[in-house]
């Protein structure tokens, strides 16, 4: 009998299975946009209570994030390092989970109806690729299991697995 989770995520047992799928769309594609337009679109599509899923690649000549491949409504083009929870994980390397973007200081509101973030970083040899972002409409929607396979998914997409 199907066990229900105690947040709106998916289950962790569907997780395999997402990220089996980005494997599976991955593996013989060496093009980045390509590879983070799949994975935007997949998120997209399998995980539930979301509005915004994509990514933002880090610019070394402005320091800033620039808007890559994303499913949802337009979004910001540009996010300086340090500025906002994407900036902020990507200067700081690290996945950062926000039960309430309204009550992060500097939080940048591409959408309005966005509640709650998870930012993951891609780091790939230890430099900074760029960041995976998915908002929510609701508050406190990212838990510790989707930050430890989302770490996943970032890990896959960066080679790093």
């Amino acid at each position: 009998m199907f066990e229900p989770t105690l947040y709106s995520g998916i289950p962790e047992q569907d997780y395999p299975l997402l990220r089996a799928q980005l494997a599976a769309l991955v593996e013989d594609e060496p093009n980045l946009i390509a590879n983070l337009a799949n994975a935007a679109a997949l998120l997209w599509h399998g995980l539930q209570d979301i509005n915004w899923a994509g990514f933002y690649l880090y610019e070394e000549a402005t320091n800033q994030l620039v808007l890559g491949p994303f499913q949802g409504m337009p979004a910001c083009v540009r996010i300086p390092l340090g500025r906002g929870v994407c900036g902020t994980s990507a200067q700081d390397q690290q996945t950062l989970v926000v039960a309430d973007v309204h009550e992060f200081p500097g939080h940048i509101a591409c959408d309005a109806r966005s509640r709650s973030e998870i930012v993951v970083p891609l780091v790939q040899g230890g430099r900074l690729i760029g960041v995976l972002d998915i908002d929510s409409p609701s508050k406190e929607r990212f838990h510790e299991v989707d930050q430890k396979w989302l770490e996943q998914i970032a890990q896959l997409l960066m080679g790093e697995v």
